[in-house]
């Protein structure tokens, strides 16, 4: 499942997915032949850069698969047999990550998350069940950024300052204060609409769309960190 467990913000100089090292952050890239690295000086290039690397697509398809699968062969087959093949390709993933070396952290969340997910569909007996505590991450999320918003600390800029390299007293600048307030509130309004369509289907039983907006989710927030942080250093950079 692809969501903000499996794809940490706070990992994403590592790799945009979260899910393992990468030779650049999702603001810088290699772009010349004398090897030397360039910050993306606008959002566009950001996003290009951070979808560049084919491995944080090999990343989003590891984090995916089980959930995926799980889709898959519960229309081909049945509950139990769907969260058995789920489970093995959570583990499969596992395996792959602990082998190229990837943040351990982050591969046994996902791990943990997958295993969550299968038991509360086995004791629900209903393959929606799967989706159930994912479904419920949106509603959380809109509600931890709106508590930072009312705390003055966004969000966006409590994960991402140190990489931005904004002051310890980051929430006092107003430049900064406000790019970290647009970010965390578009964060707000992407998971408002998450949570919509997922009480929707969810209600309806529609495990397909449950697993492809589970599959969109971390891509688009893995960009949207992308584009704050160029933001973020560009509004430092105006201020020297």
């Amino acid at each position: 499942m692809t969501d903000l467990r499996n794809i940490p913000i706070r990992e994403v100089p590592m790799s945009a997915t979260g899910d393992g090292p990468s030779s650049t952050d999702p603001a810088t890239t290699s772009h010349s032949s004398h090897g030397r690295h360039a910050a993306a000086e606008t959002g566009w290039a950001a996003i290009r850069q951070t979808w560049s690397d084919p491995q944080r697509w090999v990343a989003v398809v590891v984090a995916t698969a089980p959930s995926l699968v799980f889709v898959a062969v519960n229309a081909l087959a049945s509950l139990y047999p769907a969260i058995a093949a789920a489970g093995a390709t959570a583990l499969a993933g596992l395996g792959y990550r602990l082998v190229r070396r990837q943040s351990p952290k982050s591969a046994l969340v996902g791990f943990a998350v997958v295993a969550i997910c299968a038991v509360v569909a086995a004791v629900t007996g209903q393959a929606r069940g799967f989706f159930l505590v994912p479904a419920l991450i949106p509603f959380a999320v809109v509600l931890l950024c709106a508590a930072t918003i009312v705390a003055r600390r966004p969000l966006t800029g409590l994960l991402l300052n140190r990489i931005t390299g904004g002051p310890p007293d980051w929430y006092r600048n107003r430049g900064l204060r406000r790019v970290h307030l647009v970010a965390t509130g578009t964060a707000i309004a992407i998971n408002v609409v998450n949570a919509a369509v997922q009480t929707v289907f969810y209600g309806r039983g529609d495990t397909v769309v449950l697993a492809v907006a589970h599959t969109a989710t971390g891509p688009i927030f893995a960009t949207l960190a992308a584009v704050t942080v160029v933001a973020a250093r560009r509004t430092l950079a105006a201020q020297r």
